[in-house]
């Protein structure tokens, strides 16, 4: 999956991960690169997967329904860790 602006990288590896992966690829006849760049792309996927849930759920929050506390809280830290 080489694109017109693919640049080379210089990655470190572990060299047991490395023979690992070299592995991994031959036996999906896939290169390492095409691994790579689908494994980075999933990375980021999930970031924003993850983001955009948390503002959602921050959205539902703020607009949350009164529960009977009209805001206040009536509570304190040692009343909510009495045992």
């Amino acid at each position: 999956m080489k694109t017109r602006e693919s640049r080379n990288v210089t990655l470190s590896l572990p060299e047991p991960l490395l023979r690992e992966f070299k592995i991994y690829a031959a036996e999906r006849h896939q290169s390492m690169s095409a691994l790579m760049q689908e494994a980075l792309r999933n990375l980021m996927s999930g970031s924003t997967s993850r983001l955009e849930a948390r503002q959602r759920m921050f959205e539902r929050m703020r607009t949350a329904k009164d529960r009977g506390t009209k805001g206040r809280i009536t509570w304190t830290r040692e009343e909510l860790h009495e045992r």
